[in-house]
């Protein structure tokens, strides 16, 4: 048997005046689509803001549906629009924001899993390195260099064999 530990690195910071002016902007867009995202019934509002290569930025936000399955998610809303309208140009970095109507929201939350698989496929894609960086209404800001680094054991196309 043999036994490995799997982590990474994670940026704490305390607050967005810390962040580099590309990030703050980043970060700003992605509470700016927050703002108009559609829940009416989880009243948890995400807002994603991708950065590409070529400098475009696309934002996306959650939307929701009575059947709850059939929503999707800020990131996956966000990137797959910026794959559907920049094909072929790589994705730097996305930045998340959350926040909430029932509750303060003081700790920034992490995509989801079906996001986390979605945003590493473009990862693997362009073979490059994709950030994450995380915030809420208040508290800190995570960061982190690689959508790998939440997802180490991904799903991806070597299993599928060839086609």
């Amino acid at each position: 048997m043999e036994k490995k530990k799997i982590g990474f690195e994670l940026l704490i910071y305390e607050n967005e005046s810390e962040l580099s002016q590309n990030d703050r902007k980043l970060l700003h867009d992605a509470a700016a689509a927050r703002e108009k995202a559609y829940a009416p019934y989880s009243k948890f509002k995400v807002g994603a803001a991708v950065l590409l290569e070529n400098g475009e930025v696309v934002i996306g936000n959650n939307q929701e549906n009575a059947s709850y399955p059939s929503g999707l998610c800020a990131e996956r809303v966000a990137i797959f629009h910026a794959g559907a309208k920049y094909p072929g140009v790589a994705v730097k970095a996305i930045a998340i924001c959350a926040s909430s109507s029932k509750q303060e929201v003081d700790v920034p939350a992490a995509p989801c899993g079906n996001c986390r698989q979605s945003i590493i496929e473009y990862e693997q894609k362009q073979k490059s390195p994709i950030s994450l960086l995380l915030s809420s209404e208040t508290g800190p800001i995570y960061k982190c260099k690689s959508t790998a680094d939440i997802l180490p054991m991904a799903f991806n196309s070597s299993f599928l064999g060839d086609s």
